[in-house]
């Protein structure tokens, strides 16, 4: 892929990208089917494209009509991404009250009622509540208005193509079958969660995967360090990510505020892999190769995914692969990298190594003044 000039001025406002950018120890009934995103079936190198929320997040606020094209978290958006060559599709799954595990990001439920705005913890609805909300599978029946808030700003949740909310199981049941999942096991941030409230919803989530899998290759994740630990613990068949912002943001668990510290928690805890902010790894590069060296799976998410240089300087640093919101650009991208450099087929020659090592320092370079600025 021919690298192409990234302004800094036009960096902050990712959210607009310019068109050309280009087994369970519980449930287990049969043998263990072993995942790694970080190799291909000829057994080489494989970057992986993940779509985030499926053919990416709904970025309300935006003016760019791709960020908002599909209904984030629904069949349609999944069944969509499965358009484009990606390998996985990413999902948030919380457990509702009366025990169903649904696919939702934000902890709270938002909607416009007679002229007020009612907010609900999505976990606190039963399924039947819980799928009230915005369109419904019966055309004649009219849900609640979905609403979200955006800087402190309560909008509708306006899309081009609307779907009704799901649950795991129908998931598993209507996506395109070669499409993997990245299930993240979705907690509050602000929320202490005792052990028993932790595998109670996670035994919840693993009785839907164990009946449904099949052969669809799974990735499990979680930004909450105890759901990570004890995934792990509960089941060994499927491959358990530890999800971190990678030190850009601060929290009161100090297991979340560091590459370091992710690192630590996955090696200690026997766990597959991490999954970092992107600007965590550019920010900290000598990191991302401890990571990698501690025979860990290392995958990014951010903003920054969304423009293809970037996604190509994480190939040369050795990262295993991406979760973006551009799922049709990004994945054309990396695969016009694989066809002109033979990343994935074993075949880069020293030349191109050579030229792939002076294209990451510069480009390294450049995105260290970005992130800076």
């Amino acid at each position: 892929m021919a690298t192409k000039a990234v302004y800094i001025s036009d960096v902050p406002n990712l959210d607009q990208v310019p068109e050309t950018a280009a087994s369970f120890s519980l449930y287990a009934t049969r043998l263990p089917i072993s995942v790694d995103v970080s190799k291909s079936v000829d057994n080489s190198p494989k970057f992986t494209v993940i779509g985030h929320r499926g053919h990416g997040m709904n970025i309300l606020h935006s003016t760019d009509r791709r960020m908002k094209a599909f209904k984030e978290n629904s069949i349609l958006s999944f069944n969509n991404a499965a358009n484009h060559p990606i390998d996985y599709i990413e999902f948030d799954v919380q457990v509702t009250k009366d025990d169903v595990a649904i696919i939702f990001h934000d902890d709270f439920i938002l909607s416009q009622e007679h002229g007020s705005v009612v907010e609900k913890r999505v976990t606190d609805l039963t399924m039947k509540e819980f799928f009230a909300y915005g369109p419904q599978r019966e055309v004649s029946m009219e849900g609640k208005a979905l609403a979200r808030k955006v800087n402190g700003t309560v909008v509708g949740w306006q899309v081009e193509s609307d779907d009704h909310s799901c649950t795991l199981q129908e998931a598993f049941e209507k996506v395109n079958t070669r499409l993997g999942f990245n299930i993240e096991l979705k907690f509050d941030d602000h929320r202490v969660y005792e052990q028993d409230h932790l595998i109670h919803a996670l035994q919840v989530v693993l009785k839907v995967v164990s009946e449904h899998a099949n052969d669809r290759p799974i990735i499990f994740s979680s930004f909450q360090p105890d759901a990570a630990l004890l995934m792990k613990k509960l089941q060994q068949t499927y491959p358990v990510y530890f999800l971190t912002n990678g030190g850009t943001e601060v929290y009161e668990d100090v297991r979340r505020n560091s590459l370091d510290e992710a690192r630590k928690l996955a090696v200690e805890g026997g766990l597959d892999g991490i999954v970092s902010e992107v600007k965590g790894i550019f920010g900290n590069p000598s990191a991302a190769r401890e990571i990698k060296e501690a025979n860990l799976g290392l995958l990014t998410y951010g903003k920054l995914n969304n423009i293809p240089e970037t996604v190509h300087v994480q190939q040369l640093m050795g990262v295993d692969g991406v979760i973006v919101d551009l799922v049709e650009e990004i994945a054309r991208a990396v695969e016009e990298t694989k066809k002109t450099k033979g990343y994935g087929n074993g075949e880069v020659k020293s030349e191109e190594t050579e030229k792939g090592l002076i294209e990451l320092s510069f480009l390294l370079n450049l995105i260290s003044k970005v992130i800076q600025h």
